[in-house]
């Protein structure tokens, strides 16, 4: 028996605009302004069954997938990047997956699995994650 794994890539995405096109949320304009009571315990619970893995229990990157990529999952709690990311980068990244956003290609596309309630909820809670100041 023969097992491939593909894992993540670490050379940079030269396709970005083409998957960009593909995406009809990333070229619309900014998502409205989320409210941080979207984040339930559903929310917490999403995220610790699906995000976890890779993005550990509490959001540090470290999660038990995280040492077999080849590019370390994002630390939730590293304010000083997450603040960079606007509510629509998190929202496309989580919906359509890394690659559709220029990153990992090894960050899956959560379109078919959560609806986008649940991915701005989501969102909120990874600014929860970060204490995020400015939003």
């Amino acid at each position: 028996m023969v097992l491939v794994f593909s894992g993540c890539n670490s050379e940079p995405t030269t396709q970005y605009d083409a998957q960009l096109e593909k995406f009809p949320s990333a070229s619309k304009g900014p998502i409205e302004k989320v409210d941080v009571n979207l984040v339930t315990e559903k929310t917490r619970q999403a995220y610790q069954l699906y995000c976890a893995q890779c993005h550990g229990e509490e959001g540090h990157g470290n999660g038990v997938n995280a040492t077999y990529l080849v590019v370390p999952p994002r630390d939730h709690t590293k304010a000083d990047y997450i603040e960079t990311r606007s509510d629509q980068q998190l929202f496309d990244a989580i919906k359509f997956g890394g690659l559709a956003v220029g990153r990992a290609p090894c960050m899956p596309a959560w379109e078919h699995t959560f609806e986008d309630k649940m991915v701005h909820s989501l969102v909120s809670y990874i600014r929860e994650l970060c204490n995020c100041k400015a939003f």
